[in-house]
């Protein structure tokens, strides 16, 4: 049986989200963060050498990392569902939304974060490097005023990958959606899909993703 480990209020929310898109059977196990440190508890660091999450377990295997898992599930047990196959015209968008979500958006995100923690004098070192997410949030509201989607007029896993800094990342770094309407309007269409809305009951009951 699949067990996805989820850490409240984290990245493992993908995969949560993935499994109830693709309606396939997996367990869910659910750790608290420290109240105090709001880090994850040890039991959780201890699922995978990064001890960060997500992690999944699949019999012998523990798998980390939100695109590798994303991949593994849709290929082990989605038949290819919500991935864009190569020969698609698609394909080379998906790839990129796919992949640009933590491997420049997230980055972007956490520089962000890190900003608001310099003092006033040395946050001048960090103005090149805050500058990538302000281009970060006008990349996807470019590309959401082209379609309904990051890969095209479907519905892929780029969407479910790039949803985390969008929406939960501006908990800890805020940002105003008034300038973004592609974006809002995205969100809402996101915010309506049945498996989104089980799977967020299912992971974080109680916590409200910030979609507006």
């Amino acid at each position: 049986m699949l067990t996805v480990h989820h850490l409240a209020t984290s990245q493992s929310d993908r995969i949560v989200w993935l499994c109830e898109e693709l309606g396939i059977p997996y367990e869910l196990k659910r750790y608290a963060r420290d109240p105090v440190t709001r880090l994850a508890p040890a039991e959780y660091c201890a699922l995978h050498p990064a001890g960060t999450a997500p992690v999944i377990s699949d019999g012998d295997v523990q798998l980390g990392e939100s695109a590798a898992i994303i991949e593994y599930i849709i290929n082990r047990y989605g038949q290819g569902r919500l991935a864009v196959a190569p020969s698609d015209p698609a394909y080379a968008d998906y790839l990129f939304w796919f992949h640009y979500a933590n491997g420049s958006f997230m980055p972007a995100a956490m520089m962000g974060l890190v900003s608001r923690m310099v003092p006033a004098e040395g946050a001048d070192a960090l103005k090149s490097l805050t500058r990538r997410l302000d281009r970060a949030w006008d990349l996807v509201e470019a590309r959401l005023g082209q379609s309904e989607y990051l890969a095209g007029d479907s519905f892929t896993a780029a969407d479910i990958m790039i949803l985390f800094p969008l929406t939960t990342m501006r908990l800890f770094a805020p940002r105003e959606l008034a300038g973004y309407p592609n974006v809002a309007a995205y969100l809402q269409r996101i915010g309506a899909r049945p498996a989104f809305k089980a799977a967020m009951e299912k992971a974080d009951p109680g916590f409200v993703v910030p979609l507006t």
